[in-house]
């Protein structure tokens, strides 16, 4: 275990030019993980091991399955001892009081959140626009070098990705890293919501990747003042967060970026 999620140390040949050697290489551990509501199976998402309970209870937020109702308590589940299914099944109890969730028709992969399956129409059903306060610029584009630095998992392995809830002072709150940008973001979430931060008005969301529409959408969930992402966003995901209300910053690198709403 390091760094809240596992990795896996293999032998890989090293070749540059110079010498070709055989050398210890370390991998980012990739398993698929069950999401149940009171039991019932939500979805199946490939994830790096570790935050479970925060990735469950994240992800049933922000896809909106809980309802509004409260979280009684989260759980390793299965058929069988834990061990036996490899910590690889969670449940996230509310006592029945949820709604009966509709499962996803197949697994969710690493790259991949909500794969389309919700329109801005649809989101704006069951959310309101946000009234929030909106972040320095100059804060925001400073924080790739105060925060974005922090990325163990990163630095071990190069192959995941982090996010991360800032305060007005940007300040890191939580931060969480994962082999799928919406676990990560998913993971954050999740721990804010079972210590009673949500709705995060207060709080901003920075994002090693890409701000997608799956990124956004949940960002509004969540009730964020403010996404902030190294690399570019999508068409969707500004015009979600026109909508929702929030600032969304791309390219934010470097003390840059490019401000898209909340100007």
């Amino acid at each position: 275990m390091t760094a809240r999620g596992r990795t896996s140390r293999v032998l890989t040949r090293r070749v540059d030019g110079v010498e070709n050697r055989r050398v210890p290489d370390y991998l980012i551990v990739e398993e698929p993980m069950s999401i149940r509501l009171d039991g019932t199976l939500v979805a199946t998402t490939m994830r790096t091991p570790g935050d479970d309970f925060d990735l469950a209870v994240g992800f049933c937020m922000t896809e909106g399955v809980l309802g509004g109702v409260p979280v009684k308590g989260v759980r390793y589940c299965g058929e069988g001892p834990v061990v036996e299914s490899a910590f690889n099944d969670v449940t996230v109890e509310t006592g029945g009081l949820a709604p009966e969730p509709t499962p996803r028709l197949g697994p969710a992969s690493s790259s991949c959140g909500l794969c389309g399956s919700l329109t801005i129409e649809e989101l704006s059903k069951r959310l309101e626009p946000l009234e929030v306060e909106p972040f320095d610029l100059d804060l925001l584009a400073g924080l790739a070098d105060r925060i974005g630095s922090d990325q163990p998992l990163f630095g071990a392995t190069g192959a995941v990705h982090a996010a991360v809830a800032f305060d007005r002072s940007g300040e890191p709150v939580v931060e969480r890293e994962d082999i799928g940008r919406h676990n990560a973001v998913d993971k954050v979430v999740g721990h804010l919501h079972l210590n009673g931060l949500l709705p995060a008005t207060g709080l901003g969301l920075w994002v090693s990747g890409r701000a997608s529409f799956e990124l956004a959408q949940k960002a509004w969930a969540a009730g964020f003042a403010a996404l902030v992402a190294v690399s570019a966003p999508s068409a969707l995901a500004v015009e979600t967060a026109r909508i929702a209300g929030f600032q969304l910053a791309g390219f934010a690198r470097d003390r840059r970026l490019n401000l898209y709403t909340g100007d």
